[in-house]
């Protein structure tokens, strides 16, 4: 994403702010593992789709006042004994480069700016960037702000900046569509080479380095931890072992994504291990393709979001029923253990605003999961979904996913 891209964005969230207000949001900060080890650090997505950077310890403010909005970033400061362990910190002239902020200071004097924009008048309201997952995580750094100078300053207010990016973030622009087709071709390249690679016998590690080594190869990396299970681990929807092997007569489940710059797929497919569907498997995996096809045909502008799952669920029910696997849809819960849709993009499960109707812009998953562990089957079908002006779009088509291409592909 460009420069200008991140600077509309950020004119677009101040634009909701009232006046003598400052927005302050941060990349955070990775949590301690064990010992002197940290987890490798993801920088927050909102942080990354406000300003572009992606490094640990910053900072972004804005403050609205007086008709006129100071922008400003906060970095590390240089240490030359820090980065030769953990790596060279951004600069400011490559943090204005790549964000469009022009002003840039260290975040030691982020605290002092907020108490001072405060105690001049400029501002009466703190904005700073809440969800309901950070609740609890005492490391945040938006709780640590808020502790800090709530106590001193009793009279500035809080609010929330999340709802207004979620509300943007719902939408995607042509560029970040266009980011996500080519994510589209670096996950279809993926699973193809799982399905040309399996065989009786692999382990599910070495199709995960399979899938992991395709990406890397086209300048990729997966935007989520791939799900990558066999026979009886596909009934563990977030499976991350990698540890069974892959028997002759199983299914392999794979729900794996790519990135491209910044945005992120999210694409399920089963396959046989033995390059034939059983006969159990291609009737559960007909439901589930049927099911599909049937939302591709369905959804259109307007309709609301909820309607995506319930859609699904009906629709999937009466194949199953068709097959005599259900009888009725209070039964349909014993094989279908999951919703049907979220929205993709910055996040796999990205922060959107879900009250909005079907909109041109929108991308989301249609999910079609079928789970019966009395046959040992289990697997989804899942594919990205683009809301047009006149239906729909599925993004991921480009990945075999009619039973006859799947089974043509491995021969």
């Amino acid at each position: 994403m460009t420069p200008e891209f991140h600077t509309h964005n950020r004119e677009a969230i101040i634009a909701s702010l009232p006046e003598g207000s400052m927005l302050v949001m941060f990349s955070g900060k990775a949590p301690r593992k064990t010992a002197d080890e940290d987890y490798p650090f993801y920088a927050d997505r909102s942080f990354v789709y406000m300003t572009g950077l992606h490094n640990h310890g910053l900072a972004y403010s804005a403050i609205k006042t007086r008709g006129t909005v100071e922008e400003r970033l906060w970095l590390l400061p240089p240490d030359a004994m820090v980065e030769r362990w953990t790596g060279v910190r951004v600069k400011a002239d490559e943090a204005t480069a790549i964000s469009g902020i022009e002003n840039i200071s260290y975040i030691a004097g982020l605290e002092a700016a907020v108490k001072r924009a405060a105690a001049t008048g400029a501002i009466s309201k703190l904005y700073l960037d809440f969800d309901r997952i950070t609740a609890g995580e005492t490391y945040a750094p938006e709780y640590a702000l808020w502790k800090t100078v709530s106590g001193e300053l009793p009279y500035l207010s809080l609010g929330n900046i999340r709802p207004a990016i979620a509300l943007q973030r719902t939408i995607k622009t042509d560029e970040e569509i266009a980011a996500m087709r080519v994510a589209e071709e670096h996950t279809h390249a993926g699973i193809a080479a799982m399905m040309s690679a399996v065989k009786p016998g692999i382990y599910e590690y070495q199709l995960k380095s399979i899938f992991e080594h395709t990406l890397a190869m086209r300048g990729s990396a997966p935007s989520f931890p791939p799900i990558i299970s066999a026979g009886r681990n596909n009934f563990c929807i977030h499976y991350y072992s990698y540890a069974g092997k892959a028997e002759d007569g199983d299914l392999v489940l794979c729900d794996v994504g790519a990135f491209s710059d910044d945005h992120g797929t999210d694409v399920s497919r089963p396959f046989p291990v033995n390059g034939k569907f059983s006969d159990r498997q291609r009737a559960l995996y007909e439901c589930a393709y049927a099911t599909s096809e049937h939302m591709f045909a369905t959804l259109k502008p307007g309709l609301p979001m909820p309607f995506v799952d319930a859609e699904i669920r009906r629709y999937n029910f009466e194949r199953l029923r068709d097959i005599g696997l259900v009888k009725t849809f209070d039964e349909v819960g014993k094989y279908m253990w999951h919703g049907g849709a979220h929205h993709v993009g910055y996040d796999t499960h990205d922060i959107v605003d879900a009250s909005l109707p079907l909109t041109p812009g929108m991308v989301f998953c249609v999910d079609v999961g079928i789970y019966v562990e009395e046959w040992g089957i289990g697997f989804r079908l899942e594919d990205n979904c683009l809301i047009t002006p006149d239906g729909c779009e599925n993004l991921s088509a480009c990945t075999p996913r009619k039973l006859e291409d799947i089974e043509n592909h491995m021969r």
